[in-house]
Formats: C-alpha cells, sequence, structure tokens
C-alpha cells in the first residue's frame, strides 16, 4: 500500500524509515512509498476503513445523478467495482449508513430542496426523487423526518 493510504487506514503517521521499505502499491499502482515487514518479503496487509476515497466518490456521484431512478445493489457494486456482499460492507464502514438507507437519505434530502424551492405537487417530487408511488413517498418522507410532505412544505412557507 502507499504511504497516504497506510496514513489513512491506520490512522498513525508513516516514518520515513518505514517508507524506506518499497514495494509496488497495488492500490494506486505507485512503485515506492510502501510498507512491507521487509524489504525482500511480501507487502504488509493493512485493514482499511471503508472504501476507498475515490470509489466512493464515484459511488455517490452515480446515486445522485440517478436519484429519480430505481438504484439496486448491483448497480452501485458496479460503479465500485466490487461484489455486493463486498461493497455493502465497505459503504457502511465508510457512510455509517447501508447503501439503502443512504439512498433514501439522499433522496429525502433532494425532495426537502423541492419542496422549498418549487410548488410542484407532492407527486410530482416524488417522481422526481425516486419513488413510484407517492404513498411510499410521503411514508418515507414522515420516517426521516418527523412530518409530512405537506406539513414540511407548510412549516417553510411560514418561515420565509
Amino acid at each position: 500500500m502507499c504511504r497516504q493510504a497506510v496514513e489513512t487506514a491506520t490512522g498513525t503517521p508513516v516514518t520515513d524509515e518505514d517508507a524506506s521499505r518499497r514495494v509496488p502499491c497495488e492500490a494506486c499502482g505507485a512503485s515506492g512509498a510502501a510498507l512491507s515487514r521487509d524489504s525482500a518479503g511480501p507487502a504488509e496487509r493493512v485493514p482499511t476503513r471503508g472504501l476507498p476515497s475515490p470509489g466512493l466518490r464515484r459511488v455517490c456521484d452515480f446515486i445522485q445523478d440517478n436519484l429519480n431512478q430505481r438504484l439496486t445493489l448491483m448497480e452501485l457494486c458496479t460503479v465500485a467495482h466490487m461484489s455486493p456482499y463486498h461493497f455493502a460492507r465497505l459503504f457502511k464502514q465508510s457512510t455509517g449508513v447501508p447503501p439503502h438507507h443512504f439512498v433514501l437519505g439522499q433522496r429525502i434530502a433532494r425532495a426537502s430542496l423541492l419542496l422549498r424551492a418549487a410548488r410542484l405537487p407532492i407527486a410530482t417530487v416524488a417522481q422526481l426523487v425516486g419513488f413510484r408511488r407517492p404513498s411510499h413517498f410521503t411514508t418515507a418522507f414522515r420516517r426521516m423526518t418527523g412530518i409530512t410532505p405537506s406539513a414540511y412544505r407548510q412549516g417553510r412557507r411560514h418561515e420565509r
């Protein structure tokens, strides 16, 4: 692993002495600044904490770009180039929530913006953020925010 990946994974800085023992980095392709048990031995495996940053960014961008569509675990793990189980486990380590809850939270956040900014019908907002039925949208919105979309919209009107 490269120096930065090791520091990120372990939370401790890598000393120059450690960094002088070089092996190719599997994660980023760098040829130096890696750690190994000894210079002739195999690379030391350091446990990671979640998805690598570029992979997580790619998945989050994909989610944001496709919130209005049905998003499956298979699509998300394909974007991250991982198996579904491995992706779901690492995604939860990175974000603190499983992929489905993350997507749902992103849908509700976008819906909140639309409810604040636009005078669209709630059924249209539900479709724009990827819910097939307005009733499912209302239920999910109430579970996450504690109020219904129409009450949220009414409350926002009074704040203006």
